[in-house]
């Protein structure tokens, strides 16, 4: 037994006690019926329970000393076992009990690793036991020992808790100076400052998570903590991560909620895969049969992926005969291997004023299968004559190897139309034509039902990067005939193959917008008015395996074929049409598409998301530009679309939005198609917000 070791203390003893988690040491002045009178070193004295003494005390002084005496032997003692617990192994002392014995008092571990232990040595080994939680746990008047994998649980939860209280002290600091920057209150803060770096990584790995989803429960509880006082805003962790250098401003965080990864860094792991394909188009034993057919594409002329031409030609009835040639990457896919699956993951391409993302890797989708003039490429042809009234007839199919006579744009085919000398003019004839066509087509589906909203095409282009960037409106040509023509070509390559599959009971994936909708309804509408009025009827169009009427088309059955380059959907049904034509077999039945499409619907939401909220947010970018650069003079030309007692809906024509203002600011004479001039303010292009403020008539 220890040296010096006292088991009942009484008046001149020295014993220990526990208060705000660390051991105290005090001098026993008296003791009488389980209570203890204790004089500290800080010369105060305390009553305490005999209970709550440490199992160490010792050693014993005779009881008559002064208060100066006290303190001096108290201050003595608590200094040397201060040193000798910082001296002590208790790592050691767990690895020579471990095993053994299941608990032991303070002794008996001062005796592993010293002779003759006195009470300061026995006092030492039991603070530092009490601090190694991790392998001990203090059952008064024992050290219960944990075997190796409690320990090693417990060693895991104290790391997780000391990590945690670096997240929420060094974090909410960080967090705190990082906002403070980010309204203006202070500068950025320097990197140097910030904590360290497994904080920081953890901090991040927090944010970006946030980034993809606000809603998220993962690290609720820390996120509250290291957020706490500042906004309740669902973007703050994009804000703090502009911030902090994380993302760069305008960063475009859709894209990663969507999952979808931007630029072509994702091609590279496929890049075997790739090559393949590109050989194969290059090789011409494995291509379709060869045609000599003068087709003629039209695109905007920044487009290079080519997926549609047409060819067309004046039928004897005083129609016309068709021929569609579609870009055929379906002819060589295998939707089984990394890249088809990397491919359906991606489900669509994105068209954003920041840059282009290809469903397909670019050497692919803007090359090997695109349809440039003088290419060899595989192709799907749709042929269908259309009567002179523009109903159209039965669709007929067949996969070629084609030769695309010249890739033209839409503004030098408007010009050519109109008479101009340039490189559409040699194929001015098959225009007029295509045009003609495309007038009946749209008239005949009007009269079927087609419900046509028109408004103008807008883009827009960046310059600068990162906090410079400066939004600027994209001058557009107008070219409506050659869309128009394009659009309808279109149009009759979809419903033929939906007609096709209709009447030959082959699984497609169709779109439909099966809703009733009233005759007057029908027509091609272009004002603000009319847009909110017959939007209000309309349901969204989706995705399904049965065939159902579409009727914005004003058709029976839609079955997108046209994009094959850009929309999974399209090479899927393409691929399905070259089975049947194979070997008259589906390659999915219904079910087998059923399931496909629980799956790319998802996608294809996601991916939507970004192509619907991305260009928006340029957009009140553009109108906050222009608000700080002339101020108060800075007015927008709107139209009214609706108005109620409430509030007074508008369109403003030059960004392509729409906005609702209080009804109050416009007066009691304010009617649908109204033209007026509009002042905003509080303009969010994260939120998509912006405040009506002022309303000036035309």
């Amino acid at each position: 037994m220890a040296s010096h070791i006292v088991q009942y203390p009484g008046a001149g003893c020295i014993v220990e006690f526990m208060q705000g988690n660390e051991p105290q040491i005090a001098w026993v002045m008296e003791e009488q019926k389980g209570k203890l009178r204790l004089f500290l070193p800080n010369r105060r004295e305390t009553s305490l329970s005999s209970a709550r003494i440490l199992p160490w005390a010792g050693p014993a002084y005779g009881a008559a000393q002064s208060k100066d005496a006290m303190v001096e032997i108290l201050n003595r003692h608590r200094e040397r076992r201060e040193r000798l617990a910082s001296e002590a192994a208790p790592m050691e002392l767990w690895e020579m009990a471990q095993g053994e014995v299941s608990g032991a008092p303070a002794e008996w571990f001062a005796e592993l690793g010293y002779t003759n232990p006195d009470a300061d040595t026995v006092a030492a080994c039991g603070r530092a036991l009490l601090q190694c939680k991790t392998h001990f746990r203090f059952q008064p008047p024992e050290f219960e020992i944990y075997d190796a994998a409690t320990v090693e649980s417990r060693r895991q939860a104290e790391e997780a808790a000391r990590v945690r209280e670096a997240m929420v002290c060094g974090g909410a600091d960080w967090f705190r100076r990082l906002w403070e920057a980010r309204i203006g209150r202070h500068p950025v803060p320097d990197k140097s400052t910030a904590p360290d770096e497994a904080v920081c990584q953890r901090l991040e790995r927090m944010l970006r998570a946030r980034m993809i989803d606000p809603e998220t429960v993962e690290d609720e509880a820390l996120w509250k903590q290291v957020t706490k006082g500042l906004p309740d805003d669902p973007y703050l962790a994009l804000l703090l991560a502009m911030t902090w250098g994380l993302v760069p401003e305008h960063y475009n965080f859709w894209m990663d909620r969507a999952d979808y990864e931007a630029g072509t860094d994702w091609e590279k792991a496929f890049a075997g895969e790739t090559q393949a394909l590109v050989a194969a188009v290059s090789d011409e034993k494995r291509m379709p049969p060869a045609e000599d057919a003068a087709f003629i594409s039209i695109d905007s002329a920044t487009t290079r992926d080519i997926d549609d031409a047409f060819r067309i030609a004046a039928a004897s009835d005083g129609g016309w005969d068709v021929e569609v040639a579609l870009a055929c990457p379906a002819w060589f896919w295998d939707f089984e291997s990394p890249l088809g699956r990397a491919v359906f993951h991606r489900a669509t391409s994105i068209y954003l004023p920041e840059g282009n993302c290809h469903m397909m890797p670019e050497e692919l989708g803007e090359g090997a299968f695109s349809l440039f003039e003088g290419q060899a490429r595989p192709a799907l042809v749709v042929s269908c004559h259309i009567g002179p009234d523009g109903a159209p007839g039965e669709g007929a199919f067949r996969v070629a190897t084609v030769k695309v006579a010249k890739n033209l744009n839409y503004p030098d085919c408007e010009a050519a139309l109109d008479g101009a000398e340039n490189a559409a003019s040699p194929f001015v004839d098959m225009l007029r034509l295509a045009a003609d066509m495309g007038e009946k087509r749209l008239a005949w589906r009007v009269e079927h039902g087609a419900v046509i909203i028109e408004r103008p095409e807008l883009d827009f282009e960046l310059e600068g990067e990162g906090a410079g960037i400066t939004v600027k409106l994209k001058n557009i040509p107008s070219a409506p005939r050659a869309q128009l023509m394009v659009a309808e070509l279109m149009v009759v390559a979809n419903a033929a193959l939906a007609d096709w599959a209709v009447k030959n009971d082959v699984p497609l994936l169709f779109r439909t917008q099966d809703v009733a909708v009233p005759k007057e309804y029908a027509g091609v509408w272009k004002s603000a008015p009319d847009i909110a009025r017959v939007v209000r009827i309309l349901v969204t169009a989706s995705l399904d395996v049965s065939p159902r009427p579409h009727a914005g088309m004003g058709l029976t059955a839609y079955s997108p074929v046209t994009s094959p380059l850009r929309r999974l959907t399209d090479l899927v049904n393409e691929a399905q049409l070259l089975s049947v034509l194979a070997d008259g077999t589906p390659r999915w039945s219904r079910e087998e598409l059923s399931d496909m499409l629980m799956h790319l619907s998802i996608r294809l939401e996601a991916a939507g998301q970004v192509q619907r909220f991305r260009p928006r947010y340029w957009k009140y970018l553009y109108i906050q530009q222009q608000a700080r650069a002339h101020g108060d003079e800075c007015c927008w030309k709107a139209e009214v679309a609706d108005e109620n007692d409430m509030w007074v809906s508008v369109n403003l024509p030059e960004v392509q939005l729409g906005l609702r203002g209080k009804r109050s600011l416009f007066g009691e004479k304010v009617f649908p198609g109204q033209e007026l001039h509009v002042r905003l303010g509080k303009v969010n292009p994260l939120r998509s917000e912006a405040v009506v403020l002022d309303v000036r008539e035309d």
